[in-house]
Order: structure tokens, then sequence, then C-alpha cells
């Protein structure tokens, strides 16, 4: 198990909302907005302890080193159990929950799911289960892979672009070294995308916005990552009923989700 602390400082949740837009201003002794705990809690390692995308290399006490050099957030599930409160100290336990290796349609694949469990004064305030997925570097060569369309029968939509400078902001605001969000070179070359990848927090952190604003506080929230947006494409986030998803422009699906209030 791996422990961290960390103060919840406002001013770190008011430069995240005023980064997307917002005009919440936080100030100590109030909730944090959902999913504003992905702010705290970095784990901040020397240069030589990264790897080449940027991340903490592969291979820690948690999580085994599948020899596997690209890494994906691939989904995660939430459970709201009371708010968190700006200002106040938190803890941060993390657990492996599965680790496994399967071979997928384009190679190896290996899936880990971690069990983070954040804590203020001794009382559990948030459970999230975070979902990685470990591959292969792609080949220019390989075929596209086959990605769905998104649904078109939303009640309520919100369009959002994510351009490079939103993008740096929120690696730093979440101490992401991942540079597929920051260096387009490196996306474009060695990891073979079109473009600056949104990172999928990101897109989890509006749709998670978006469902507090029109079915209330949420109890829970699941969501997954369906295909990579890049920085170049516009998004429209889609809600219907307590389930949501993002929709590129060319209308393939980005993100699924579902909220419970």
């Amino acid at each position: 198990m791996e422990h961290r602390t960390d103060i919840l400082d406002p001013a770190r949740a008011n430069a995240c909302a005023a980064s997307l837009g917002l005009s919440t201003r936080l100030q100590a002794g109030d909730p944090l907005p959902p999913f504003f705990h992905q702010l705290y809690f970095w784990q901040a390692e020397p240069p030589e302890a990264l790897g080449r995308d940027g991340h903490p290399a592969k291979g820690s006490a948690l999580i085994p080193d599948f020899g596997l050099p690209r890494r994906m957030w691939a989904g995660g599930r939430l459970a709201f159990h009371e708010p968190l409160i700006a200002g106040q100290s938190a803890e941060k336990q993390t657990t492996l929950d599965t680790a496994k290796q399967k071979q997928g349609r384009t190679g190896p694949l290996a899936f880990v799911t971690l069990r983070h469990d954040i804590l203020q004064d001794g009382a559990l305030k948030l459970t999230e289960y975070q979902d990685l997925v470990y591959r292969e570097d792609a080949s220019p060569d390989a075929p596209a892979p086959i990605v769905p369309q998104a649904a078109r029968n939303e009640t309520h939509l919100e369009s959002h672009s994510f351009n490079a400078t939103l993008l740096f902001r929120y690696s730093a605001l979440t101490f992401n070294g991942h540079r597929i969000h920051y260096d387009e070179t490196y996306a474009r070359d060695v990891e073979h995308y079109t473009g600056l990848v949104v990172h999928g927090p990101l897109l989890a952190q509006r749709l998670m916005l978006m469902a507090t604003q029109h079915l209330g506080p949420l109890k829970a929230f699941s969501f997954r990552a369906s295909s990579p947006l890049m920085h170049t494409e516009t998004a429209t986030l889609c809600l219907n009923g307590n389930t949501l998803w993002v929709r590129a422009a060319d209308g393939r699906q980005i993100m699924t989700a579902e909220a419970e209030v």
C-alpha cells in the first residue's frame, strides 16, 4: 500500500477552476467539486526515475513492469461518500486491485486497476478505482482501430475545445508529466498520434461537472475511454438521463459515463 498526505490547498483548486473557465472561487472550509482530488497527492520523482514518456518509470512497489512502453488511463469508478473539504489535510491510500496480461487484437496488453481511498479526519470520503492499460509501441503502418459512433439522442449538450494551453495547465495542476499531452513532436513521432492527446481525466472532469449541474450532487460516477481526442478537435459533451458521453466532430465516441445521484 502507498500512503500520501496533502493539504487540499484552495489556491490550487481555484487555479483549476480558472483554467476550466469556471466562476467558482473556493475558500478553506468549502467542499471541493467532484474529481478535484486529482490536483493533489502528487507523485514527484527525480528525472532519473522517469520513463521516456515523462511518467514515473514502469515497475514500482505496486505496478509490475510488464515491458510495455505505452500507458493509458482507460477509465475509472468513483464513490463519493462525503465531500472533501478545501484547506484541510487529507490522506490517500493506494492499493493494487488487479494486474493481468492478455493478448489483444493488436498485440500484448496489460490491465491494471488501482484503488485509491481518500480520507479526512480519519473518515473515508472517496473511493476511486483507476483503470490503466499498458501496450506495445504503435506501428505507423498499423490499421486504424475500429471506433464506435457516438449516440445522438442527448437531451443536453455542451461544446468544448481543449487547446495546447489548457492541456499544459491541466498537466501542471495534476503533475502529470505524460508527454503526449504537451510535447507534440513526441506524441506524433513516438506514439503516432495526430496531435496532442486530451487527458482522459480532463474529459471525465468536464462530464462530472455537467452531471452535477443537471442532476445534482454525485453519489457515484464511472467512465470509460473509447478513443483519444486530439487538441485540434472540438468535443460535444452529451447527457441523457444518467448517461453521459463525449462525441468528436466526426461522430466517433470518445468517452462514455454513468452518473448516480
